[in-house]
Parts: structure tokens; sequence; C-alpha cells
């Protein structure tokens, strides 16, 4: 792309960010530690999302509560602590198109995921297999393993990677216990077909899973009627929470009343007869029955925070607006030649651009303090591109194609 062609695609970034303007204004935007513009064009939001400017003041509020009441602040403070988990349940089940009851944010995301598979991976007879993306994140890969060594089974020959989940069902059906996908993949960006394959896995016999870390907040979810058994995600990414942010969980309404092994604690039991202190829990026909402890307050915060600013914006016109600023992503990204292995079709991906690069380590530090974008690698050829339609702009976009076609020219 000529110099000439460089100003013109800058010049119509400004002005599809003057008639498509996201809500930067919302979020704290780190300075730029190179290049010729005072913030980052932050293009990471995959990995770690921004801060939303009310988290501080509402973290403050949390803060105040407990120096003015101490323990009464869990009945007494403006937002009392004891009940404070379900201030997140309805925006949360908004978020990935769930009933309220089928809902609920605990805990780690691969804790909610291990405390998940203990009701719903139950392998019996010649039903073993778990079935994962071949290149599921780490962690879903370490913890299913680990599933199937707790069941005395080697995970060798239990744990089947795919690229292909549908023929993997239909290869492997009556053998396939459970099915546990990521919504969209970490490394490549591609959002699966989540209502084919949850569909295709249940008619195998199967119980079919999701991690959605990639996926809520990025993408519109509908779990209630893709019939979905289960789910989790984190909060720290598209959800703009915080680093270890609270996570959440889905169970689906058919499974909330049913006589599921499950590992219990605290908060477990019947809000109502918590107090009781029995000896036996009573577990609410709800997702609230996988809970465990109670909920950290002071984390819990950032993520009601955010929340109320994807009720406020809705996740129907964050997608399109993804669309639209990923669509001028590619466009710019064709003309320097460099492999976008993510899928062309909108339909296909989230925000999410992942391109094969050779030295992906290397040009992210280059692109971070030499032009001021901070994008994110994954060893060893991977560079992954997120504009996140929250707080994203065209000329975000622009000012990573351009270091990186200058980069490759170099």
């Amino acid at each position: 792309m000529s110099t000439k062609d460089m100003e013109d695609m800058e010049a119509r970034a400004h002005r599809l960010d003057a008639e498509d303007p996201g809500h930067r204004d919302l979020f704290h935007v780190p300075p730029a530690e190179g290049g010729d513009y005072p913030e980052t064009a932050y293009l990471a939001g995959n990995s770690l999302g921004l801060q939303p400017r009310a988290v501080r003041h509402e973290l403050l509020e949390e803060l105040d509560a407990w120096a003015r009441l101490g323990v009464e602040g869990h009945l007494e403070a403006d937002r009392p602590w004891l009940p404070y988990h379900e201030l997140l349940r309805e925006p949360a089940a908004r978020l990935v198109g769930a009933l309220p009851d089928e809902t609920v944010v605990m805990n780690s995301l691969t804790v909610n995921l291990h405390l998940l598979m203990v009701s719903f991976y139950r392998p019996a007879g010649e039903r073993t297999l778990i079935v994962v993306e071949d290149t599921a994140f780490p962690s879903d890969s370490y913890a299913v393993r680990s599933q199937a060594a707790f069941h005395g089974l080697d995970p060798d020959l239990t744990v089947v990677r795919t690229d292909d989940p549908l023929a993997t069902i239909r290869e492997h059906g009556d053998r396939i216990a459970l099915v546990m996908l990521g919504g969209v993949n970490y490394l490549t960006g591609e959002l699966m077909d989540i209502p084919a394959i949850t569909a295709a896995g249940q008619a195998a016999g199967a119980i079919v899973g999701w991690d959605l870390a990639h996926a809520a907040g990025n993408v519109p979810l509908r779990l209630h009627e893709w019939g979905v058994d289960f789910a989790a995600w984190c909060s720290y990414k598209y959800l703009n929470s915080g680093p270890g942010a609270v996570a959440g969980a889905f169970v689906h309404e058919r499974h909330t009343g049913a006589d599921l092994p499950r590992f219990e604690g605290w908060w477990s039991t019947e809000p109502a007869t918590r107090f009781e202190m029995a000896p036996v829990s009573r577990p609410p026909r709800s997702a609230d029955a996988w809970q465990v402890s109670n909920p950290p307050i002071l984390a819990m915060s950032p993520v009601r925070a955010s929340l109320e600013l994807f009720d406020k914006v809705g996740m129907t016109a964050l997608r399109e607006r993804s669309e639209r600023l990923t669509a001028f992503l590619q466009s710019l990204l064709d003309p320097t030649g460099v492999a976008v292995v993510t899928p062309r079709d909108p339909a296909r991906r989230g925000c999410q651009l992942s391109l094969r690069v050779g030295d992906a380590g290397g040009l992210s530090k280059t692109l971070r303090h030499r032009y001021g974008v901070i994008a994110d690698s994954r060893e060893p050829d991977i560079l992954r591109l997120a504009p996140v339609p929250l707080y994203s702009t065209y000329h975000d976009c622009w000012r990573a194609a351009a270091a990186i076609a200058r980069e490759e020219k170099a």
C-alpha cells in the first residue's frame, strides 16, 4: 500500500469514527509508549479489557461501607453484601441469553468448569470420551485431562482433540460422554456453531458444555434457547472487570432441579435457611446450587459496573459495530499480504483477527514500543488484534495496520 493510500485510509478512519463512535470516553485508555499519538491503540481486549471509569467510584463506595459499618455491611450497606451476587444475576443472564435462575456469577473460569464437570462429566461403560478443539486453550486441556485422570481414565485415550467437532461426534458419538469446546477459539478467533454442535452432541447422547471466555461480551449468545447443558466464562476480557475478575456459570433449567452429584459449601444452600446453620445443605433449584463460597464483594463490584454498561449499550448494537470495525481492519490488512487465519465470514468470527507472522512476540513488542499499539501474541507465529466495539476506534485499526505494513516492508 502506497503512502498516499495509507493517508487516504487514515482520513477515512477519522470519518468513520465521527459517524460511528463507540464509548471510549467511558474507559481509561493507557498512554502510548511510542508513536505519534498520546493514547494507546488498544487491541488486546481479548486478553484483558480496559478499566471502565465507573469502577473506581463503585469500589470506593464498598470500601467506605466496610470502613463505616464493618460486619453490619452485610445487611446495611447501600448494596448489602449478603445478597450482593443477586445484583449480577439478571444482567449476566441477559448477556448470555439465559434465564436468571440458570445463571450465577462466582469463582474463576477454570474453577467453575471443574465444579460443573463434577456434575456433568460422568463416564460410564464405553461412554468416556471428552471432545475438545485441537487448539483448545491450555487451561481447558489441563482441566479435562485432569478430570479424566480423576475418574481413573487415561487422559491420552480419553480426551479427543479435533478441528471438526461435528465429524468427530458422528464418528465417536456412542463413546462420547462430554463435548466441551471454546465458543470462540482463543487462537484463531473462530466462532463455533454453538447451536449445531450442541444439538449434534446431545443427539449422540453426550452432555455439551462451553467455555465462553472469548464469546461472552463479544458475540450474542442464546444459551437457554440453544439448549446448552452448561457453560462458564471469565469477566476480564470483553467484560472489562479487571485482572482475575469473578467469572460466570450457566446451568440449563432442565438440570437445576435434577439429582446430580455436586460439590457444596456455605453458599450452596437456600439463602432463607442459611443461618439456621444446619449440617445438611438444602440447595435451591437454580444455578446458585453450584456456588460453594460467599462472594468476594470487592471483586464483584467491577463486574456489576461492567454489566451495567452492556445493559445500557446492548449486545445487538455492539455486535453490529464489531462487524464494521473488524471488516475495516480486514480491509486494511489485505493489501499488506499478511495471512489472516480468522474466518473472513463475519458470522464465523467475533472481533478478533489472528495474523500469522514470522516473529509474533517480537512484532508485538515493536508495535507497543515503536508505534503505541498494544496487541498480543501467541507463540510462535500468531499475532492477535481485537478491535473491541465498546472502546476501540477505526483509527486504532488504521494505526495497527499501518504499523504492521511498515514492519513487514522493513
